[in-house]
């Protein structure tokens, strides 16, 4: 008898739309439910769920959800509570969901309510022998782990970038969903939403959806051919070619220690911002690397990047041996300001073009 699969998710912070993750993780489920020959149910969470429903009605033969003002933001005992819910409603052997930070605060909570089992930050999904096979990475992204399960309920967490984004339904269609009442204890009420808060647009610099890494290393702070430093000029050329290409920042592990060891420093560069070994692996579609090496430690952090290109002055260095698409011979401060004077360039015409339009 095929097994009951669940497909999980909640709406994001517009409160009408689900997280990219979830449309990535929804084609996962979708191909494994066909390789399975299994239906898909499909459970939503959120104070609102018919446009996100909507958007998926054609992913799943039913359509479960909690839904409320209980529900619109993350709350442990709520969310909790609705996924338990559903869970039971659709007698799921395997619940398959995105790893977002909201789901993986409460799943494995959710997991030892049920008996069940659960596995968190895999990367793909596949039927081997009839069975749901699972991966993901282990220490520092350099073993691949194979798991299968003979326990139910087996949760599953994918993270996003591993799987391509579900196309959707065509507009029109309005789900049909099944509303499951959840109503909560008083007890469970008590973490209220107050509100969010994030940095401004140009401090933040993590953009997990940008299509470019723009990743600095330890020779930006270094002394240049003049034998001066010129961080502030370095802080300034990043952060504007970041402003216009809208590229997430990423750092090499040398350079965000050095905040540690008493040397000039780019200030807004974290260890939040480190790639390698000891850092993220991040999942841009494209990567630029400026003023680093490209030693081992630092590349394994970019086994996930599509493109990857370089800015280094020495034509030996670690990129220049197999490690790099694409090895530019040059200065970065002088690479840098010939990218930011194209952008600002391209940006201008684009505002002539608007204008011209609207008038």
């Amino acid at each position: 008898m095929p097994e009951k699969i669940l497909f999980l998710a909640h709406v994001d912070e517009s409160g009408v739309a689900l997280p990219k993750v979830a449309y990535e993780t929804l084609n996962a489920a979708i191909q494994i439910a066909t390789q399975l020959g299994s239906a898909l149910t499909i459970g939503l969470i959120g104070e609102d769920v018919q446009a996100a429903a909507n958007r998926i009605a054609a992913a799943g033969t039913r359509i479960l959800a909690v839904s409320g003002a209980d529900f619109a933001h993350p709350r442990h005992a709520s969310d909790a509570a609705a996924i338990e819910a559903i869970c039971k409603v659709a007698e799921s052997d395997i619940v398959i969901a995105p790893a977002t930070s909201r789901f993986l605060r409460i799943m494995t909570g959710v997991a030892f309510r049920l008996k069940g089992k659960i596995d968190t930050h895999l990367t793909s999904l596949e039927a081997v022998d009839g069975k749901l096979t699972a991966k993901r990475w282990f220490y520092r992204q350099r073993i691949e782990g194979v798991i299968q399960r003979d326990a139910r309920p087996w949760f599953l967490l994918l993270d996003s970038g591993c799987s391509q984004a579900w196309a959707g339904t065509p507009a029109g269609v309005r789900a049909t969903i099944e509303s499951i009442p959840v109503e909560l204890p008083a007890e469970a009420k008590r973490t209220t939403f107050a509100g969010i808060r994030q940095p401004k647009s140009e401090a933040q610099t993590i953009r997990p959806d940008a299509k470019l890494l723009f990743v600095a290393g330890a020779g930006w702070t270094k002394k240049q051919s003049d034998g001066k430093t010129h961080v502030p000029e370095a802080e300034a050329a990043i952060l504007e070619f970041l402003r216009n290409s809208g590229a997430s920042l990423g750092g090499s592990k040398s350079l965000v220690d050095q905040s540690g060891e008493d040397q000039a420093v780019l200030h807004f560069m974290t260890h939040l911002n480190q790639v390698g070994q000891t850092g993220s692996t991040p999942r841009h579609p494209k990567g630029l690397s400026t003023c680093c090496h490209g030693e081992e430690p630092h590349v394994v952090g970019w086994r996930f990047i599509n493109e990857r290109r370089a800015v280094n002055l020495d034509p030996n260095c670690g990129w220049a041996r197999g490690k790099a698409d694409v090895l530019y011979v040059a200065d970065a401060f002088e690479v840098m300001r010939r990218l930011n004077a194209l952008l600002a360039e391209r940006s201008g015409a684009r505002d002539k073009e608007a204008y011209a339009t609207t008038r």
